[in-house]
């Protein structure tokens, strides 16, 4: 019977001595012990501990949805069931459901944080949103390639461009310029009010002749 000595099993396995001696602590793979004290390895020894060091959890499939106010939660519903079904259409069995309310352009969101936190520690294997712009609203690429090297999957359900409502990209727009705003005249000064103002106002104005528009189309 073939014995390996400390150093040599940790080389077999690709793991620090340290590492077997926490093992062998615990429980999970105890060394032998030889009538000089010396500890060693057999070969069945090896083939348990390929075991314990490959055996992974299974990963999550992950639903994630997102709404911009709190004036859109029975949206933020609807966007869960539909997840759901996309997710049951594809066979995929759900094992986590995560949402904010919050702009896409915020990325502190709490459970879009969680989610990022358990991609990169390899938790996930796919997480599935209804649009792009669920999970950001600029970079998406850069978070699917991020996701991608830690082996999860980023399944679209609905991959149309232009499904965002207009009113949710006017007020990222509003976002954005309220924060440079701030930056260039200060968080409270009447020149920072007075430009989210009139672009809000810009915004509205377009909303509505886009609106009469389109009903003048439908005559």
């Amino acid at each position: 019977m073939k014995l390996y000595t400390v150093s040599e099993f940790a080389e077999k396995l690709g793991v620090s001595v340290s590492t077997l001696r926490a093992w062998d602590k615990e429980g999970k793979l105890v060394a032998l012990s030889t009538p000089t004290n010396k500890r060693r390895y057999t070969e069945e020894m090896l083939y348990r501990a390929l075991g314990i060091k490959n055996r992974q959890e299974p990963k999550k499939i992950v639903l994630y949805a997102r709404v911009s106010s709190s004036g859109q939660k029975p949206d933020l519903e609807n966007q869960l069931n539909y997840l759901k079904e996309f997710a049951a259409g594809k066979g995929l069995a759900v094992d986590e459901i995560l949402s904010d309310v919050g702009s896409a352009l915020n990325y502190k969101r709490k459970n879009f944080l969680k989610l990022c936190g358990m991609v990169t520690r390899g938790e996930v294997k796919t997480v599935i949103i209804a649009h792009k712009d669920r999970l950001v609203r600029f970079g998406f690429d850069f978070f699917e390639e991020l996701f991608a090297k830690f082996g999860c999957e980023i399944l679209v359900a609905n991959k149309s461009e232009d499904m965002s409502p207009a009113q949710e990209l006017a007020e990222d727009l509003i976002s954005i310029v309220q924060h440079f705003a701030a930056r260039l005249y200060g968080q409270r000064t009447y020149k920072a009010r007075k430009l989210t103002k009139t672009v809000r106002e810009v915004l509205a104005s377009a909303a509505d002749g886009q609106a009469e528009k389109s009903a003048a189309e439908q005559r």
